[in-house]
């Protein structure tokens, strides 16, 4: 019976957390992806607004949407920096994660590795003892026929 890895339910439990790391920075990622998205868009449409006045009232209204459309961004700019370091530090939190899991993977690789050996190894002490024993009985009866 090939014995199990000590620390598997460790080893498990890294996996775990490391998974929920990557589902993490994904998140954060399309986040920012988002964001960013949304700012490109915001200053396309800023650029599409006539810039012309006719009269005061145009005028008021083209100051108050710009002052609001420069509001705006200056929000989507804080959002993005605030993505921007979130997705950093779920990125930092991700690759953390992935190196207490890799330890743990390559030792349950190397305990595979002996498992084998050892089983491959009583495999061929099993076939030798076959091989000699036959070889012993052969020996054994051709002596009897040679002593008749």
């Amino acid at each position: 019976m090939a014995r199990t890895f000590p620390l598997a339910g460790l080893l498990r439990l890294r996996q775990i957390e490391k998974d929920h790391a990557a589902s993490d920075l994904a998140a954060a990622n399309a986040l920012r992806r988002d964001v960013q998205d949304r700012q490109v868009r915001a200053i396309a449409a800023l650029h599409a607004v006539p810039a012309e006045a006719t009269d005061a009232g145009t005028m008021f209204a083209l100051a108050a949407a710009r002052a609001s459309s420069r509001s705006m961004l200056a929000d989507l700019a804080v959002l993005t920096e605030r993505a921007d370091a979130e997705a950093a530090e779920a990125q930092q939190a991700f690759t953390e994660a992935k190196k207490r899991a890799v330890g743990l993977e390559k030792l349950e690789a190397r305990h595979q590795a002996e498992v084998v050996a050892g089983e491959l190894g009583a495999e061929q002490a099993a076939i030798d003892e076959i091989a000699t024993g036959a070889w012993l009985r052969e020996r054994s009866a051709a002596e009897g026929r040679d002593e008749a």
